[in-house]
């Protein structure tokens, strides 16, 4: 890993303003962005979310919608791009456990991690910390509790730098 390289993952719950605070970071940070979003808009608030999510990014700007295959997005930026910005990983994965099941959980984090320390772009990544609330109610529920607190660790490992948002407010961590 050069020296200017870096990887940063930036958790938080759901509204906790991780996602505007990465952007940010992108943005000031880094000259020729991309963003790299796994959610897929099958629903029509869903596609007001994304098209929100692009007016807010404006013309700098690049972006891949890509639901399952990060790695190949990862390691196919062209060298116009000094960042990618993973807007989130937790999407990710339950795009992966429903699309694809549980078995292919591990064997995709794995490429996604590979593909990540290979890249030559620093990477933001913005994930959803979900074991800080109650037990959930189902199997599939708790299941994806477990394998999102997996996947969360794993990147911590590989990142350079945590950064945890609450209420809006960044508390780096690593």
């Amino acid at each position: 890993m050069s020296i200017n390289r870096k990887i940063v993952l930036v958790l938080g719950g759901a509204r906790s303003g991780k996602s505007s605070y990465a952007q940010k970071l992108a943005e000031q940070d880094w000259q020729h962005p991309l963003y790299l979003a796994p959610a897929e808009a099958l629903d029509p608030e869903m596609v007001k979310r994304v098209k929100l999510h692009r007016e807010q990014r404006g013309p700098k700007w690049g972006c891949v919608e890509e639901p399952l295959d990060l790695a190949r997005v990862i390691l196919g930026t062209t060298p116009k791009r000094d960042v990618i910005l993973l807007d989130c990983a937790t999407l990710w994965l339950t795009n992966v456990l429903l699309k694809e099941g549980e078995a292919a959980i591990q064997p995709r984090q794995q490429e996604l991690i590979d593909a990540m320390r290979a890249s030559p772009c620093d990477i933001i990544i913005v994930s959803n910390e979900v074991g800080m609330g109650i037990v959930p109610e189902s199997a599939l529920g708790r299941t994806f509790r477990d394998l999102q607190g997996r996947l969360n660790q794993n990147l911590a490992a590989l990142a350079d730098s945590v950064i945890f948002v609450i209420a809006g407010l960044p508390m780096k961590i690593k």
